[in-house]
Parts: structure tokens; sequence; C-alpha cells
């Protein structure tokens, strides 16, 4: 990647050098990392598509097997979008689709039996009130693969029931919802607050900042990480309000996909990843938007204290916590700094 603007720190280099992610002795240091710096779950973004998994070993080879993974805790939000061939991205470019993100209810089931028999089971699965949390990237997607409403709140019925037969108290389903497209062929749905409810999801969750807010809105090719943050936090309040179940705020790193794109080439807007870069996310103004989750979540009117955070390794996105060259542990240390006194020493 090559700077898009003055003032633009690109390459970012990752300190740990390029690794492999199903290797358990790595993964072993990344939980280790992240327990040591106040974080409590790894939300792993897990692929299953028509013709079944993708993308796994880093959880089933790596996470799983890692002699430390008891540290964290880790959960599953299915990023059931459609697969894009646009890594790298060119400037002109007909965005092949690789695989799509709707799925069958014979793959539904398929996928959710094992979610159930491989994961929910785990010592160390994340559960909110005792049932096994998981969720759902894209509800349009889902419900057109289904065949219509009605057969997704079917299949998701018997989600649950499945999961009682195998003695698990239930599931806590979890909506992502945001009302901005990113990636080519995300569908933001017309009525998430109806569909939320008609589902029988039991909370509701953002993935990252640009889901409500257009990195262009500030300009191009240079955003505002500062109008991002303002925006979002407002959210907060409307989405509790707006929503029938608790809600699970955001926040992000930074965002820049212009890694995904060929350094040569030209750097105009048109549309994901040729996007702008939220500029000003440095350390201090991550921890003040950590700062301003945590006074959300520690409000006696926030039934549910959950916070994710984008991303652990978007290193192509610029969303990360690894450490890089320059910045080192500063975004890590930041939340240590904000959620250590309530997470304490695990």
């Amino acid at each position: 990647a090559l700077p898009r603007f003055t003032g633009h720190r690109q390459p970012i280099v990752p300190a740990w050098g390029y690794f492999d992610e199903s290797d358990p002795a790595w993964a072993a240091r990344e939980i280790d990392l992240a327990a040591d710096h106040a974080v409590t779950c790894f939300l792993y973004d897990w692929y299953w598509y028509e013709d079944g998994p993708f993308l796994h070993d880093a959880l089933d080879r790596g996470f799983l097997l890692a002699p430390n993974r008891d540290r964290l805790k880790f959960a599953l939000m299915w990023a059931n979008h459609t697969w894009i061939d646009i890594h790298p991205a060119k400037y002109i470019n007909p965005k092949h689709k690789l695989a799509l993100g709707e799925v069958s209810r014979s793959a539904f089931e398929q996928m959710t039996d094992l979610v159930i028999n491989r994961y929910f089971t785990c010592p160390n699965y994340l559960r909110l009130d005792g049932a096994p949390y998981f969720s759902i990237y894209e509800l349009g997607t889902f419900i057109r693969g289904l065949g219509g409403l009605d057969a997704a709140v079917e299949a998701l019925a018997d989600f649950r029931e499945r999961a009682r037969q195998a003695g698990l108290p239930g599931i806590h389903l979890n909506a992502v919802v945001f009302g901005l497209r990113v990636l080519p062929g995300e569908s933001p749905v017309q009525d998430p607050v109806e569909l939320v409810e008609r589902l029988g999801f039991d909370s509701v969750g953002s993935y990252t900042w640009v889901h409500h807010y257009g990195p262009n809105t500030d300009g191009f090719p240079q955003g505002s990480y500062a109008a991002a943050m303002a925006r979002n936090v407002a959210l907060w309040d409307e989405n509790q309000a707006n929503y029938p179940v608790p809600y699970h705020p955001n926040v992000s790193m930074g965002w820049d996909p212009s890694p995904r794109t060929i350094a040569t080439d030209r750097y105009d807007p048109l549309g994901y990843p040729f996007t702008a870069i939220l500029d000003g996310n440095t350390p201090a103004a991550f921890q003040h938007a950590l700062e301003q989750a945590r006074d959300h979540l520690l409000r006696p009117d926030v039934s549910q204290k959950l916070l994710t955070i984008n991303a652990w390794n978007e290193w192509t996105e610029g969303s990360y916590l690894l450490p890089d060259t320059v910045t080192g542990n500063a975004y890590l240390e930041a939340i240590r700094t904000v959620f250590g006194p309530l997470v304490g020493d695990r």
C-alpha cells in the first residue's frame, strides 16, 4: 500500500511480521496479548456458504488448540455476505461473485448442527444469561436464502429447538444492523426494527462505524474519524430506544481499505474499497471513544454490558489491535486503561 494523501500512514507493517493464524503457537500468543489488555472474547467472522465452511482454520486449528484458550471466551458472527473477488481490487473491476451469501434451509441446518455440536459445547464459548451467543451479519441475505420471512422465522425457531434438544437452554441470537452499504452486495434491510422483532432476536449490534457514517461524508480521500465517532456515539442511544431488545455498541479502531486496491492505480471514489480513509484515529482518539462506550455501558438503563471492537486484525481495512511497527501496543493499552479496572485479572 502507498499513501493516498499527505500524512496518510501507509504502508502499515505488523510488528509480529506475517504469521499463520492456524498455528496454535501463534494463537496462544494472540490470546495472551488480548487477555493481558482487558479483551475478554474473540468474536470470529465465521463463514459458511451453500457448499460448506470457509476460512475456519484460524479458529478450529489455531484458537481451539491453543493451550491457553480458556483465557478468552469466543463466539461466532456468521458473516453471510456474498464473497466478491476484490482483493486486490483493480480501478476497473467487474467484481466477480465467488460465493453467494444466501444459503438454503438444508445448508442452514447442516451449518447450525455443526455450530451446536462443535462450538456451543465448548466451556469457553460466550454465553449471555446461560445461552450461547450467535450473531448473523446480513438479515436480508439470510431471509432471501431461506425463501422469505416466514421461512426464516421457522428456521430460527428450529435452530433454537435443536439447541435445547442438545441440552442447552436455548440460543442468544444477535442481529447486526446497519444503515449504509459498504461491501458490494451488502443489503441494508428497510425496516430492521420490525424484522428483529419478527425473527425473535435477543439483541442487536453494529459491526463497524462506516455502516452508519459514510467514510466519504467529510471529503475524499481524507475522512474524519472524529465525525464518525460523534455520529456512532449518538446512535447508541437512538438504537437502544428504537429496538425492543438490548443494543450492543461498537467502537471502530479505524477505517482504511486502500491496501485492498492496487497501489499504482488511481484512487478515486468508486465505492469499496475505493473509499475515504478515516483520518485522525490516533490511540488517544480511540481511547476517547472507548471512554464514551464505557460510560454508556455503565448506565443503569443499559441491561447488557457488551461492547464489540472492530477489529483484531483487519489490516487491509485499517482496523486492527495487533501491534504495528509504529504504534506498538498503544491501541491495546487504551483498552486496558479504560476497561482493565472493570475486567480485572484473568
